[in-house]
């Protein structure tokens, strides 16, 4: 296992973070656990939930787990959780307001049985709640020794750039991290969400890294899923789900340049997609989503797995989703958003 600075912080974590998305939903008490163990037995360190997981049984089965772990292991846990969507059945039951933080947060750390979590991250942008006074609360959080570190979700460039220029005018806790959609068939995000993280020194955090499974290979052209698949339980939005997603040449593309690669290097093609994702610029940590312990150890199959430059040229070639209109394409424009290189990493 690799590792890296959490964004611009002085806390360091593996470069894989097992997300916890599937914790009391797709997978019990006893595989949720056995995941935990499989992760730090691999060297991992960074685990990410969020209160809306399961509704929030997601956290109390990490809280029974660190309660058993020994002491170590707990002294290794990075733990990242999240709030802002509904967990309550009133009008101020979601959202960043101070009143409705105030009680996520301390009801994530009864369920996680904790006295602090080290990464708090605010789930998805609230157009209702001012900046100023999200950004208090957490500053007040970090104060108060509740977090540690504050961190961002599904924020866009311009959110992300109004919510740190606050921090710094206001002298506030500075956040360290951005937690988006990321993968080979998602790369709008460079255009200007990867620029705006790289300039205000925020690591990503990558969700959904293969594409909701289309990237390990398991769906087929002209083929609609069926069976145990994140599309075929669900037959009515899976067929619409692959359809959009199947009718794209792009799709078709990129999946057979990774199996092509997977089966040159003799590794999954899981491997291949995160292998490239680890190494895109301002890429903190990739956060894994399995269902199993096996589908978790195929991943964990990434770590210290690094393509070469013709390998990397062609996966970009081949999902760049090129632009062809202003203001990232076009007439007038003679640079489209791009992530520029990273600098050194520890």
């Amino acid at each position: 296992m690799e590792y890296r600075t959490l964004g611009n912080s002085g806390t360091v974590v593996s470069t894989l973070c097992l997300g916890t998305m599937t914790f009391g939903s797709e997978s019990d008490e006893a595989v949720s656990h056995a995941q935990l163990e499989t992760f730090f037995e691999a060297g991992g360190n960074f685990v990410d939930t969020a209160d809306v997981y399961s509704g929030g049984v997601s956290e109390e089965i990490i809280g029974r787990w660190l309660k058993k772990a020994s002491a170590d292991v707990r002294d290794r846990v990075v733990l990242a959780t999240k709030g802002r969507f509904q967990t309550a059945a009133e009008p101020n039951g979601l959202g960043l307001s101070r009143r409705h933080l105030v009680k996520a947060l301390d009801a994530s750390l009864r369920r996680l049985q904790l006295d602090a979590v080290d990464l708090y991250q605010v789930h998805a942008w609230d157009p209702i709640t001012p900046v100023e006074e999200t950004m208090r609360f957490l500053d007040d959080a970090v104060r108060a020794g509740k977090i540690r570190y504050v961190g961002f979700s599904n924020y866009t460039g311009w959110q992300l750039q109004k919510a740190v220029d606050l921090t710094e005018r206001l002298g506030l806790a500075r956040p360290v991290t951005l937690q988006p959609q990321y993968s080979l068939l998602v790369r709008e995000i460079e255009w200007e969400i990867v620029p705006a993280s790289q300039s205000t020194g925020l690591g990503l955090l990558p969700w959904s890294p293969l594409g909701g499974g289309w990237l390990t290979g398991k769906y087929r052209r002209d083929e609609r899923p069926t069976g145990a698949t994140r599309l075929g339980e669900n037959p009515e939005r899976g067929v619409e789900a692959y359809d959009r997603r199947g009718r794209q040449q792009r799709t078709w593309d990129v999946v057979e340049a990774v199996q092509s690669i997977a089966e040159s290097r003799g590794v999954s093609m899981a491997q291949v997609a995160l292998a490239w994702l680890v190494d895109r610029p301002a890429v903190t940590s990739v956060i894994l989503g399995a269902r199993t312990v096996e589908q978790l150890n195929d991943n964990l199959g990434s770590a210290g797995l690094h393509l070469d430059e013709k390998e990397t040229a062609e996966l970009d070639r081949v999902s760049d989703p090129a632009p062809a209109d202003y203001p990232y394409g076009g007439p007038g424009v003679n640079q489209r958003g791009r992530a520029v290189p990273a600098g050194p990493r520890a």
